[in-house]
């Protein structure tokens, strides 16, 4: 049988959907009207939709519950792939239909949506939500900085979002303490230099969700894999892919900042500014190398030794 390829353009409102040749339709963003527009579509179907943050959720779980093959893609992929189509316009109809043709061209290099457990999605939830929080209090209390506010004001607001994220880091805790697996892995990732517990929240939900085959997946998934740019016998500039969660990133920065501070990774740091990495440079290689430590120790029944990290002497 033969497999019939769909893209949807996902909205708040509404579902724009590309199905073989036929016309685009569209569907309300709703439970009823995605499970009747379902029930009409035949047995062998993938249906693919980019990441839109939450609004492309319900399909993603409705469609599997439904038996299809579910891809949520890349949206920073498709806008490419569009571009390389030599697209002269853009709407919903449009890209539907370019969502539609990605898939049936890349099937075969695409991994299948899975979604986590609910206590995977929970937790998942609730690290998204505190990272914007402390986002938006940080720009708060720069846009507040030079207006003259009344110094309990300023204290309460602060206060506030401190009980806020206090609040959320307790349920955090919580839910990773429900499931012994995680719960484990989360102590051991806790003793690697530089993971704090947002960190090591982040990375069991994470691990505990994802298989990766090895740590260069881990690092490809994370964006911090450089970017080649030769051509003949010119060597470009390696950048950072930026293909995965800009959060995972910022964590293991912040994760490797720490640890260029501590005395035990010191060195560590010291040795690779030695080479002539730039500050910034020397960050990422470390926060690399953590990232893979974490896979490393996940997987394994041992705490982290920083011995082994540490560079060889003479």
């Amino acid at each position: 049988m033969q497999t019939t390829f769909i893209g949807v353009d996902v909205s708040k409102a509404e579902l724009v959907i590309s199905v073989g040749d036929q016309a685009a339709v569209s569907v309300t963003n709703d439970t009823s009207a995605i499970m009747r527009w379902l029930a009409s579509l035949p047995q062998d179907c993938s249906v693919a939709m980019e990441s839109t943050g939450r609004y492309h959720l319900l399909l993603a779980q409705l469609a599997l519950q439904a038996g299809l093959n579910v891809y949520v893609l890349n949206a920073r992929d498709v806008f490419f792939y569009a571009k390389a189509l030599g697209a002269r316009a853009k709407s919903d109809a449009l890209d539907c239909v370019v969502i539609r043709r990605y898939l049936q061209e890349h099937v075969q290099s695409l991994y299948p949506w899975q979604p986590g457990t609910p206590v995977q999605q929970q937790l998942h939830l609730l690290l998204t939500r505190r990272a914007q929080l402390s986002a938006h209090q940080a720009a708060l209390k720069q846009t507040l900085k030079a207006v003259d506010l009344p110094g309990p004001q300023m204290v309460h607001l602060m206060e506030s979002f401190k009980a806020l994220l206090q609040a959320i880091d307790e349920q955090v805790v919580h839910l990773i303490s429900s499931d012994d697996a995680m719960h484990q892995g989360c102590q051991r990732l806790q003793s690697i230099t530089g993971i704090d517990p947002q960190t090591s929240a982040l990375l069991t939900e994470l691990l505990s969700r994802l298989h990766f085959a090895n740590s260069d997946a881990l690092v490809a998934y994370s964006g911090l894999d450089p970017r080649a740019n030769d051509s003949g016998t010119k060597r470009g500039r390696r950048r950072l892919s930026k293909r995965g969660p800009a959060l995972l990133r910022r964590q293991m920065y912040l994760a490797a900042f720490a640890a260029s501070h501590s005395k035990a990774l010191k060195p560590l740091y010291a040795h690779i500014r030695a080479k002539g990495f730039s500050t910034t440079e020397s960050m990422v290689i470390l926060g690399r190398k953590l990232l893979r430590v974490a896979l490393a120790v996940w997987r394994g029944n041992t705490v982290f030794n920083p011995e082994q990290l540490l560079p060889k002497t003479a």
